[in-house]
């Protein structure tokens, strides 16, 4: 096997510095560059079924988004205005974006599964002026803007006809695949690149903003973390709308020149389908959230060949110290744990250089300050929980972003004295690890103890009949709050007042006693954000009106 990127954690922080130019644009400066090559590999694309496999060079990706920017120039679309983006994962989206980029036009990135008041209010609030649709997501367009649009301008579909619509497909047949930087109006590494809408658990999304550096930032993401070479195939699941999506299908592999896969996945996630494509498609390198790593290791793994499978990370959520090791005992390789949000590039995470500690977050990124701190941005002590910051003075780091776009309230609110506060909790050992303690409204305060929902979920994750679980507080009028677990049961496994006593001894014995589930409730799905973060907040909130209305029950549905 080859060398990893980092061999030293201590000596990489020191001396990494990210040299950022006046001018960049990530798909003139990184994708034509490695088109000079004809043959160089850039994706590789399965459709739903994973049955048809298609290859694009880096020439060929070139080409296609040379096309959509001359597109774009056509219907006069300019520097910095802003594309609501809704193509699901098909080479077009690699087209749309970078084409984008080269005109300097702001992608505004939506996943696939929003509903048309999501749909007006990115509109509205992001100012589009254009939305490039698939022919599924059109029709939802239309609903959402039935009141009419101050600002879109042009709607475009893929992949199909709508009344109303330009077609993709015809666009792109007229236009030239020939454009050169002198086409175009330069963009400065400071210019807008993208706004993400933040996939809080409460109503409206933030916007954040992110600037062209941003994309050369996601170096740290691709070269630290997910430890890529330019031989490497990078497999990341997630939808287009995700943060996500750039984190590991674009920005830093393409710097890298790494190649990367996609899969048209459709509907409910299909286990097998993936486990196939993993180990037959040559992929080297994977990265998937928790949940999906907990419907994999519920699948037979053993007849699969993971002979190619060098290195894979999980983010999204903090994954359990069971499902890392079910994992390693089934393909061979670790799963490193890494660390950041839609504001940010990669900030906290687990290299191939350093022991792995099951659990842990592991250790800032090279380029980043990343602290512990409490209200006020003083360190807090070792093994005591505070807010995870991140240091933005005197120079803010590049690949962060520097405010909430047209939000002054939740800017200032993020934005504190030195640091950006990311809104989660975390502590760290004596070795300068960070454990995450949980996002700073889901912790939960019983009989005077403070409990961080992950670690007792971490728990059943170890108990057979469970297959995924979220805890959250639940009102009690003498412990003031309870912990409550919900737990969706795996095959082979009938909710009983049993199976809710051997769960909760289970618990007692691997944590300290106090952290246990006083109250188990099975259920056959439980909430999550468009990005498949579970939404304690929403559970919190339908306990505290049960007990306010209803006598407590200890709930078998």
């Amino acid at each position: 096997m080859s060398q990893h990127n980092m061999l030293d954690y201590e000596k990489e922080v020191k001396e990494f510095k990210l040299e950022v130019p006046e001018y960049y644009n990530f798909a003139f400066d990184v994708v034509d560059k490695w088109a000079q090559d004809r043959t160089k590999l850039a994706l590789v694309w399965a459709n739903t079924t994973g049955k048809l496999i298609k290859k694009y060079s880096f020439w060929d990706i070139s080409k296609m988004s040379n096309k959509f920017a001359n597109v774009l120039l056509s219907l006069g679309i300019k520097k910095g205005d802003k594309v609501l983006v809704m193509v699901p994962r098909i080479v077009e989206w690699y087209a749309v974006m970078l084409g984008l980029n080269k005109v300097g036009a702001v992608a505004l990135p939506a996943p696939n599964i929003l509903m048309p008041e999501d749909i007006e209010y990115r509109i509205r609030k992001g100012d589009a002026v254009m939305t490039i649709a698939s022919a599924s997501n059109a029709r939802k367009v239309d609903e959402a803007i039935k009141n009419g649009s101050e600002t879109l301008k042009y709607k475009m579909v893929i992949d199909g006809d709508a009344e109303g619509w330009l077609s993709f497909e015809n666009q792109m047949d007229m236009a030239s695949d020939k454009l050169s930087k002198d086409d175009v109006e330069p963009t400065k590494s400071t210019d807008p690149l993208l706004i993400y809408f933040t996939s809080g658990t409460t109503k409206y999304p933030k916007m954040v903003m992110h600037e062209q550096s941003y994309a050369l930032a996601h170096i740290i993401t691709a070269k630290y973390w997910h430890d890529l070479k330019p031989t490497d195939l990078h497999w990341t699941i997630s939808d287009t709308g995700w943060g996500k999506a750039v984190w590991g299908k674009l920005y830093g592999q393409w710097l890298i020149g790494s190649a990367v896969f996609m899969q048209n996945a459709e509907g409910a996630f299909n286990a097998k389908t993936t486990l196939r494509l993993l180990t037959t498609q040559g992929i080297t390198s994977f990265c998937a959230p928790p949940t999906v790593y907990r419907m994999l290791i519920q699948e037979d793994l053993s007849q699969y060949d993971f002979s190619d499978l060098r290195h894979c990370t999980s983010a999204g959520e903090p994954i359990n110290p069971e499902v890392i090791k079910a994992w390693k005992n089934a393909t061979g390789t670790l799963i490193y744990d890494g660390y950041g949000q839609t504001e940010s590039v990669l900030l906290v995470a687990n290299y191939p250089c350093m022991p792995i500690k099951y659990g842990s977050m592991g250790k800032p990124v090279p380029g980043f300050d990343v602290r512990i701190v409490d209200d006020d941005g003083n360190d807090m002590p070792v093994g005591e929980p505070g807010h995870i910051a991140v240091r933005v003075k005197p120079n803010q780091p590049v690949g962060l972003t520097k405010n909430y776009y047209k939000d002054y309230v939740a800017t200032e609110e993020a934005f504190r004295g030195d640091f950006y506060f990311t809104g989660d909790r975390a502590y760290k050992d004596n070795d300068g690890y960070f454990w995450f303690y949980g996002r700073a409204d889901d912790v939960i305060k019983s009989s005077g103890y403070r409990i961080g929902p992950f670690e007792v979920e971490s728990a059943l994750q170890e108990h057979p009949a469970v297959v995924e679980s979220a805890v959250v507080a639940s009102p009690d009028t003498i412990r003031g709050n309870v912990v409550k677990a919900f737990i969706i049961l795996a095959e082979g496994y009938e909710p009983s007042d049993e199976l809710i006593r051997d769960i909760q001894d289970f618990v007692k014995n691997k944590t300290a006693p106090y952290k246990y589930p006083r109250e188990i409730e099975f259920v056959k799905e439980l909430p999550k954000t468009i990005s498949g973060k579970i939404k304690r907040a929403v559970l919190r909130r339908m306990e505290v009106e049960k007990k306010s209305g209803k006598k407590e029950h200890n709930g078998l549905i």
